[in-house]
């Protein structure tokens, strides 16, 4: 037997095959035999953070939002001299961060610039400023909820 014949055959198209099986399954390594042929192909992953647990205490309850009625379907509020247009399409929120006090809530004296609410997008936080002096009369929306480009938000007379 020559050097040769001793070296050990390699398919790489199964390699392949294999690891596009890794990445097509979410697993991390995965074996397989035939005859005197064993190969194993295995993939890195990142590294888990662990913490440690924090202790089971109850968290105090998060103030509940005021509910709003709704808008009549009658009244065309994007044509309202006051209304605050969504810039942008994205998650619109109340408050900078969750069980914070609301930027503005109804009743409430804004002045121009004063930001009223933010709006979440591609994982940027864009504060929506006041575009006039005024007071809140109406939240068209909820804490929360999606918001396309042009959408009515709410007013300041």
């Amino acid at each position: 037997m020559s050097a040769k014949d001793k070296e050990p055959i390699v398919d790489h198209d199964l390699i392949r095959e294999l690891a596009e099986l890794l990445t097509e399954t979410g697993l991390t390594e995965i074996e397989f035999e035939r005859d005197d042929t064993r190969i194993r192909v295995a993939r890195n992953q990142a590294p888990v953070a662990h913490f440690p647990a924090a202790p089971a205490t109850p968290s105090p309850p998060l103030p509940q939002p005021e509910m709003r009625p709704p808008v009549p379907a009658s009244e065309d509020v994007a044509e309202h001299p006051g209304v605050v247009l969504s810039p942008m399409v994205g998650t619109a929120y109340f408050a900078a961060e969750p069980g914070a006090r609301p930027f503005v809530d109804v009743g409430e004296t804004v002045r121009e610039g004063q930001t009223v609410l933010i709006v979440e997008a591609m994982k940027t936080m864009n504060q929506i400023p006041a575009p006039r002096a005024g007071t809140v009369t109406r939240i068209l929306i909820e804490d929360g909820q999606p918001v396309e480009y042009g959408e009515p938000l709410m007013i300041i007379e």
